[in-house]
């Protein structure tokens, strides 16, 4: 799988081949290959040859050397795919599994802090995209493959056509979100960084979207100059979304459509940070009025 002669091996673009017939995601694949290029690294040798027991050995390196619960099942979802796939080789596969990962509660944002960090962002354009994170939310991916026909100001919906997992949906655009995207929409017109039909968020050069990693470090600049005390990402966007929906009473099962959640247990997690439906749970001790 090397590339250090600056040629792709045929094992590689084998698998690169694989996955794009599968139309996996840039992210995933790139992921994957790293899976294998640390297997590759462990063994130096052929991984043609490679057995249960070294994938089995791998695994148990893997664990030794502190690597995350996470990165080691995106490692291990690498292997499945170019051994179960690419080689078609399942059996290799029998003595590795993935390990359990702490399901840790979303960070999620006050509306006076979503307020804060959106001021904190100078720039129309990604105050619009960020906006968009939390007025609708929508995940980073979804928001820099938006097109500007994707939002449909007739039924107030955002017509989301890169969700997880290949999923199409409607998300809600609101008056205030739509206000702002229309003053994204006319800055970007009067200065020719929107092509017709185009990209809602353009990176530089407007055939491309923006980047993830350019929202992402927005974001991380006006984490910065607010100065929150807590691990605020782009997706804590959409968590707050999410958790405030929850706390206004709306549905669960809205929720989850909205979110695009496959299952409704994704969605019931925002429960555990919803402090105002905490809040507003009586305990029982109190109805015991008598006893103090």
């Amino acid at each position: 799988m090397s590339q250090s002669t600056g040629t792709i091996s045929p094992l590689r673009q084998r698998m690169i081949d694989d996955m794009k017939q599968r139309r996996l995601k840039p992210g995933t694949q790139r992921s994957h290959i790293l899976g294998v290029r640390r297997l590759a690294a462990f063994l130096d040798r052929s991984l043609v040859t490679a057995t249960a027991d070294d994938l089995r050995r791998f695994q148990l390196d893997l664990a030794t050397t502190g690597l995350s619960a996470a990165s080691i099942n995106c490692t291990i979802a690498g292997l499945r795919f170019f051994f179960g796939v690419t080689l078609d080789r399942p059996q290799v596969l029998s003595k590795i599994s993935l390990v359990h990962e702490p399901r840790k509660l979303p960070v999620v944002l006050t509306p006076d802090e979503v307020r804060q960090l959106l001021q904190a962002v100078s720039s129309l354009k990604y105050r619009a995209a960020l906006s968009i994170a939390y007025g609708a939310g929508l995940r980073a991916s979804e928001i820099t493959h938006l097109r500007v026909t994707d939002i449909d100001s007739q039924r107030m919906l955002i017509h989301v056509t890169h969700g997880k997992g290949g999923r199409e949906r409607n998300a809600l655009l609101s008056p205030v979100l739509l206000t702002l995207l229309r003053e994204w929409w006319r800055y970007a017109q009067a200065r020719r960084k929107m092509l017709k039909g185009g990209w809602l968020f353009p990176g530089q050069n407007p055939v491309n979207p923006v980047s993830y990693r350019q929202l992402s470090r927005v974001c991380h600049d006006a984490v910065q100059l607010v100065g929150f005390d807590k691990h605020v990402t782009l997706h804590s966007l959409r968590h707050s979304f999410a958790t405030h929906l929850l706390e206004q009473h709306v549905d669960i099962r809205v929720i989850q459509v909205l979110l695009g959640h496959a299952k409704l247990n994704t969605t019931a997690r925002y429960s555990h940070v919803a402090s105002q439906l905490l809040q507003e749970v009586e305990s029982p001790l109190d109805a015991l009025t008598s006893l103090f």
